[in-house]
């Protein structure tokens, strides 16, 4: 059995838990940047359980909250200049990916000043201590190496990577998503269940981060019929997506992602479309690929992923997330063709476990909006 996992961020989970947990922070330095969007982190009181907390170790902080959703590059050079004037010694993110991956920007460029055009050609060793606290069930972000940034020069969505930016502590409080409406649970869950299926289907999936994501996607699988309508959203529900969200980043954490968010980054970039539903536009299609691309082999992931959201088939799995996402976006056949051409040559496609081509790709594009 060969494996290599490594996640060194302490995840604390529970009612309260930023205020009850308040003397870990107090280690990390005497003045915080805290990091977030305009609105979200006051409505749903982590902003305010966070400052409680500062307040009551003694620790000043700065807010920087203009972080948009899909951060661009001009937003985490703006707050990494805000940690540097203001004198902060670590940064704390409040949000979804969004808001996590900023402060995780703003930690590594606060140490490292490289010129815009270097970003993504950098490697890191260094950032400021990162806090996370995910007020969403999708990108896993408090555990995980990566932040993803809006990357205008390239018109898509680019990546760093460092085990620098691996977040000290996340702290997993699900009363922070209640406030979320149905459709952007259902968005950022389904971006959770990429991550888990798609650390399957890495070239560096192993034993341990199978594991994971098989955890991962039963529990998500077990929400679908609630997040489909017809019951409230409770706490317990959202427990259970803020707690599969970790797991599935604790496995990409390990594995990375492939092919499906290397499709879904343009439709984002392009036409707005949210993260999570970029993904699940094209996640079923692409599952029937590998599908296909399994016949002749040994090793089938395909049948163990069903067994886990158990359903029979991906015709099954297809129809579910049709009734999640409702009518589907329309698309020109040009926009299609850009985008798998912009697709075939991302970084993460050589990830998958089989290769993929561009005419494999708009084939899948074209399938998928139908």
């Amino acid at each position: 059995m060969n494996s290599n996992y490594f996640m060194p961020t302490r995840v604390i989970i529970g009612d309260d838990c930023v205020f009850g947990n308040r003397a870990l922070l107090k280690e990390l330095g005497k003045r915080a940047l805290i990091v977030s969007g305009k609105n979200s982190a006051r409505a749903n009181g982590s902003l305010a359980d966070l400052v409680r907390a500062l307040d009551a170790n003694g620790q000043s902080y700065f807010l920087y909250d203009a972080v948009m959703s899909n951060p661009t590059v001009d937003c985490i050079y703006e707050a990494a200049e805000a940690a540097k004037r203001e004198g902060c010694e670590f940064v704390a993110g409040l949000g979804g990916g969004s808001p996590l991956d900023a402060a995780k920007g703003a930690a590594v460029l606060a140490l490292n000043p490289v010129e815009k055009s270097s970003l993504f050609s950098t490697s890191f060793t260094t950032a400021l201590p990162i806090v996370a606290v995910p007020t969403t069930a999708g990108t896993g972000s408090e555990v995980t190496p990566t932040a993803v940034f809006t990357n205008h020069a390239a018109k898509t969505k680019t990546s760093i990577k460092t085990p620098a930016i691996f977040p000290r502590y996340a702290f997993l409080d699900a009363k922070y998503t209640l406030g979320l409406s149905r459709a952007i649970t259902i968005n950022t869950a389904v971006d959770a269940l990429t991550h888990a299926v798609e650390g399957m289907l890495s070239q560096t999936a192993g034993a341990l981060t199978d594991t994971l994501a098989k955890e991962s996607i039963a529990v998500i699988a077990g929400c679908f019929g609630v997040l489909r309508g017809g019951r409230e959203l409770d706490i317990g529900i959202r427990q259970k997506l803020l707690y599969a969200a970790m797991l599935a980043g604790m496995v990409i954490a390990n594995t990375g992602t492939n092919v499906v968010h290397s499709m879904g980054y343009s439709l984002t970039y392009h036409r707005n479309i949210d993260h999570g539903r970029a993904n699940g536009l094209i996640f079923a299609e692409f599952l029937k690929r590998i599908e296909q691309k399994e016949e002749n082999s040994d090793s089938k992931r395909i049948p163990v992923i069903l067994s886990c959201l158990k359903v029979k088939s991906l015709d099954e799995f297809s129809g579910i997330l049709d009734g999640l996402f409702g009518k589907k976006e329309s698309f020109t056949a040009a926009e299609l063709e850009q985008y798998a051409e912009q697709a075939s040559g991302a970084r993460s496609i050589a990830n998958g476990i089989f290769r993929f081509e561009k005419e494999e790709l708009l084939d899948i594009f074209k399938k998928s909006m139908g």
